[in-house]
């Protein structure tokens, strides 16, 4: 007859005990905004808010209109000369050249946030692997404790699985 599980001499460890091993579960996001200081949420925020639909939308009507009222208006309402439209061109480059290092460094701070969530996540899994192998420990000790009260009783394990197959 077939040996199944683990030797006779083996204890699985209570759940008590499996649950020392481990630490509570962590929120990784507020664990990275507490670290984070006052004028790195300030990019992050930025980043977020500039990267919307909402944002292009402002800056197309904001162009718009600006070239709009310069190429159409009457000429002594025109503040910007059309064809030339230094001022807009100064201020396009200005919200540019403003918002480029902004942005990086936001998405330089969401990045960190994403290995610090990966990491976690390796963490969990590595948690959940264990577990399942304490599980499957524990399904093979069960298995084998109820081999041995078969065994005890006289009965034959192989019979009983080919009778079930009948």
């Amino acid at each position: 007859m077939k040996k199944f599980g683990p030797p006779h001499d083996f204890k699985p460890i209570t759940l008590d005990e499996f649950k020392s091993h481990y630490k509570p579960p962590r929120n990784t996001y507020k664990e990275v905004i507490e670290k984070t200081g006052r004028l790195a949420k300030a990019a992050v925020w930025i980043t977020e808010h500039v990267g919307t639909m909402g944002f292009f939308l402002l800056i197309f009507f904001w162009t718009v209109i600006w070239l709009g009222w310069n190429l159409l208006a009457p000429t002594q309402l025109q503040f910007d000369p059309p064809m030339g439209f230094v001022l807009w061109l100064f201020i396009s480059n200005l919200i540019q050249l403003l918002l480029m290092p902004l942005i990086m460094l936001g998405q330089n701070i969401q990045g960190q946030h994403a290995e610090h969530r990966a990491e976690y996540d390796l963490e969990v899994n590595v948690k959940a692997e264990h577990e399942i192998e304490t599980i499957l420990y524990h399904l093979e000790y069960q298995n084998s404790i109820l081999v041995a009260m078969l065994e005890k009783q006289g009965i034959n394990l192989d019979e009983v699985l080919h009778k079930k197959k009948d």
